[in-house]
């Protein structure tokens, strides 16, 4: 499976534009709860997937390929940690995640 990467036709888009790669790269199984579980420290791959809930070993090791050739995340001595990227990424992120938190608690009412 190919990485979804701007300029490049992914799925549901063969324009190549760069929000669509995004869309496509966080849409593609685990890719969002490996970014999220490495939010605030480095994991080793067997704590990143004993967080991911036991996935297989090969879609792991899959979704960190895709992830490191997105410049999301890089491997250290310290295990998988975010790039200056995907941290900037995260960052974004954080008005949805504050969001997704009203809208939960508007559902309870």
């Amino acid at each position: 499976m190919t990485t979804p990467l701007p300029n490049k036709s992914v799925r549901g888009s063969s324009s190549g534009v760069a929000i669509m790669a995004v869309f496509d790269l966080l849409g593609r199984k685990w890719n969002m709860r490996i970014l999220w579980e490495l939010r605030s420290n480095s994991l080793s791959f067997r704590a990143l997937q004993a967080r991911c809930d036991g996935m297989s070993p090969s879609v792991l090791n899959s979704r960190l390929k895709q992830l490191s050739e997105a410049q999301l995340i890089i491997s250290s001595t310290q295990g998988y940690q975010l790039t200056e990227l995907g941290v900037s990424l995260m960052t974004t992120l954080d008005p949805l995640r504050n969001w997704a938190t009203q809208w939960e608690t508007e559902l309870k009412t």
